[in-house]
């Protein structure tokens, strides 16, 4: 019985006499391995040991060799009808935990912004703390604060933050097209939509890097920019991150879609990945207005 996509719910959760549990795996240790050199990799750059690199770089290509193995075991036991409508339930529960552990993850970076601007900003501005910081202006982007020596310039919305933000609705859009081109059974849509939703991830991440070499390199921002520049950076690159990860989550989708993958009835790795890349579109449409725009 071949079943075309990593969830197959053919046999009704009330008739399935069993659940799939696979064999043990040597993946997990792989990927704790994986994760140990990477940071101690990192340590060890950051405090200049030649040992630094060689271990990030050993880390990276085990995590890489961790996640293709990982990937291609579960795309295994899909193809050979391994998951039902039992094993489909909870793929689905396990996804929607996910994304909600990660929009708990951006919530706290928004939280310290709000606490940054409408709580702690105009406190340190009262008569009683002028008197430690007298020269301190309690305006948004900060521009006098300890801490900060050099001037800087903060990120205008309607450059490179515009464009990003119409070439991720633009994405969403496309992918919503592969969709439907998938439940409809036009695989020539399903292929052109998904292809072009993992060329405007690219370019995306490529304008993303251009802009930071510009906040960098004209505008003298960086993390010693006080509030602003920390909080702008940790949740643009965070974000990035998230785009990186849907991005390539979306290719090896495409890869599988080429290969002849999945089914009208039967896609929840398309799905998942979709409702991740929506996530990351959502979180993206806040940032441009909480961080970029107000």
């Amino acid at each position: 019985m071949e079943t075309p996509g990593i969830a197959s719910p053919d046999v009704p959760a009330d008739q399935q006499t069993r659940y799939f549990v696979p064999p043990p795996s040597r993946w997990p240790l792989i990927g704790a391995v994986a994760l140990f050199c990477i940071g101690l990799g990192a340590a060890f750059a950051l405090n200049g040991m030649l040992l630094g690199p060689l271990s990030l770089g050993v880390g990276v290509a085990i995590l890489v060799w961790m996640l293709s193995g990982w990937f291609r075991d579960v795309i295994r036991e899909s193809r050979a009808g391994s998951y039902h409508a039992r094993e489909d339930m909870s793929f689905r529960w396990g996804m929607g935990w996910f994304i909600f552990s990660e929009v708990m993850f951006f919530a706290a970076f928004f939280g310290a912004l709000y606490y940054v601007r409408v709580i702690a900003l105009p406190e340190l501005g009262d008569e009683a703390h002028k008197l430690l910081w007298p020269d301190f202006t309690p305006a948004w982007p900060l521009q006098t604060a300890p801490g900060i020596d050099a001037v800087y310039r903060s990120m205008g919305a309607w450059g490179l933050p515009a464009i990003n933000t119409a070439i991720l609705l633009s994405s969403g859009g496309t992918l919503t097209w592969a969709h439907w081109g998938l439940i409809s059974g036009k695989r020539s849509q399903l292929a052109w939509g998904l292809g072009i939703t993992v060329l405007l991830g690219c370019l995306f991440l490529g304008l993303q890097a251009y802009e930071y070499h510009h906040a960098f390199s004209e505008l003298g921002l960086s993390f010693a920019s006080g509030a602003y520049g920390m909080t702008f950076y940790m949740m643009t690159g965070f974000h990035g991150m998230h785009v990186f990860v849907g991005t390539l989550i979306l290719a090896v989708i495409w890869v599988r879609v080429l290969r002849g993958h999945f089914s009208e009835h039967n896609h929840f790795a398309f799905e998942a990945a979709a409702w991740y890349w929506h996530f990351v579109d959502v979180v993206w449409l806040l940032l441009f207005v909480f961080v970029y725009w107000v």
